[in-house]
């Protein structure tokens, strides 16, 4: 149990700590230094190249993190004794890998194809500019969608700690 219960705790540290890590240190240093190093809008193109390949990247972390925190709960409930709040916890893990395998998988290609359309930094449109909107709107989407796994992943931190 104690090995089930410590793969379940790095796999969720690994996916709320890279969230973390991501947006709060990777997604603006990568902004800021682009931005310094390429002029106009092409630094903005560069840097959103070079996070969405980091953030492709991720998701593939956080696939096998789902799996080992999934696996974890359930075998946990076969051998016994069930963990506290098991099927609410459950049901926060799959709702966690429902939300990034979404954003990673459907939203994250629609993102790209939108920003291959326009050719250039969605910011260089109009405000207006129905591409333009439909890039912010993909991205706000998918930028909330990682506040589930991040929430969820806390609290679930939060009951493995305290067990």
């Amino acid at each position: 149990m104690l090995t089930l219960r410590y793969a379940a705790v790095v796999a969720l540290t690994l996916w709320v700590g890279g969230l973390v890590a991501l947006g709060a240190i990777a997604a603006p240093s990568i902004f800021d230094v682009s931005a310094l190093r390429v002029e106009g809008p092409a630094g903005r193109l560069l840097a959103g190249a070079i996070f969405g390949e980091t953030l492709r990247r991720f998701h593939l972390l956080t696939y096998a993190a789902a799996a080992v925190l999934l696996i974890s709960l359930l075998t946990r409930a076969v051998l016994g004794p069930r963990p506290r709040r098991f099927a609410v916890r459950v049901a926060i893990a799959f709702l966690m890998t429902a939300a990034t395998v979404y954003a990673g998988l459907v939203l994250a290609p629609r993102i790209g194809r939108t920003q291959a359309e326009i050719g250039a930094a969605p910011s260089t449109l109009a405000e207006t500019d129905p591409r333009r909107v439909e890039f912010e709107r993909l991205h706000g989407a998918s930028s909330g969608l990682e506040l589930v796994p991040l929430a969820g992943g806390l609290l679930l931190l939060f009951w493995e700690l305290k067990d």
